[in-house]
């Protein structure tokens, strides 16, 4: 397929990579061209504008820090995508703005497929991420073969785009609240005693055996939490949107407030371009530890 992608950083630059290893034709824009230069030396072509990456290719991927970079994009991208054609949004962002994609690309006839993903940097860079995607069942069909390049599987979880991205908040939720136990629960065996990594063993041996819990885990107990995978100021922008989606659909989410009370504490102790694991760091400071 001939393809855009807009947005090479951390996750974006070893996704597009992996769609040129693919044998995809692929048009790459990012704000700072030095962080595309690798992808131009592997093959791919340099755009000098969203509306020159989107013109003539069969899709236009972004992946982007939040909402206002992507409508910003967006643009540029409605310009000149042709009709037909595809804009697939990687991007973790509200609700309401991707019914406002959906709605503006219909306008010009071409397709919106929200397509967020589970994975950080490591899972990018060796194409196992997991692809959650939602849109018109034609389209999604189509973009088939850049899930195949990029991940070990996906999920589509309806026709209206905006589904994917209620899925991918309600996930990122989860892992928040894996991270704030985390931290309490290791605060509480570190001040009584007991090693942390021995502590981690157990609990993913006898209660979760996860990849998440193994993970994030190991970056809790050895106090790991640079260089970020997911940056806690991205983390607690992921909250502020999850409490949006949940005021619109009349869902209580109480923990929400708390765990956006949690990274509000973090950033006030400048650790915003930690890892979002470093909120584990709340729960230490206030054991004393």
């Amino acid at each position: 397929m001939k393809l855009a992608f807009i947005g090479t950083g951390n996750m974006g630059a070893p996704m597009a990579r992996n769609l040129l290893r693919a044998g995809h034709r692929v048009i790459v824009y990012n704000r700072t061209r030095a962080h595309a230069e690798p992808l131009l030396q592997e093959g791919a072509a340099w755009a000098d504008s969203p509306a020159e990456a989107a013109r003539d290719v069969e899709a236009v991927l972004t992946m982007l820090a939040d909402d206002r970079a992507v409508e910003e994009m967006a643009q540029g991208i409605l310009e000149t995508l042709p009709p037909g054609a595809i804009h697939m949004g990687a991007s973790t962002i509200s609700v309401a703005c991707s019914k406002r994609l959906a709605e503006r690309h219909a306008a010009r006839g071409q397709a919106y497929v929200a397509a967020p993903v589970f994975g950080r940097p490591a899972a990018a860079t060796a194409a196992k991420l997991w692809i959650v995607a939602a849109g018109a069942k034609e389209a999604v069909e189509r973009c088939q073969p850049v899930f195949d390049a990029l991940g070990r599987g996906s999920s589509v979880v309806g026709a209206d785009p905006w589904l994917a991205n209620a899925v991918k908040l309600a996930g990122n939720f989860l892992i928040a609240a894996a991270l704030e136990s985390m931290g309490e629960a290791f605060a509480l065996v570190r001040k009584s005693g007991v090693d942390a990594g021995q502590f981690l063993e157990i609990i993913n041996s006898a209660l979760f055996n996860s990849p998440l819990y193994a993970n994030y885990g190991g970056a809790v107990a050895n106090e790991q939490f640079a260089p970020a995978g997911f940056r806690l100021q991205l983390g607690f922008k992921d909250l502020r949107l999850v409490q949006e989606a949940a005021e619109s659909a009349a869902v209580p989410m109480p923990l929400t407030g708390i765990l956006r009370d949690r990274f509000l504490a973090a950033l006030a102790r400048a650790e915003g371009d930690l890892d979002w694991a470093a909120i584990a760091r709340i729960a230490a400071v206030q054991a004393g530890l």
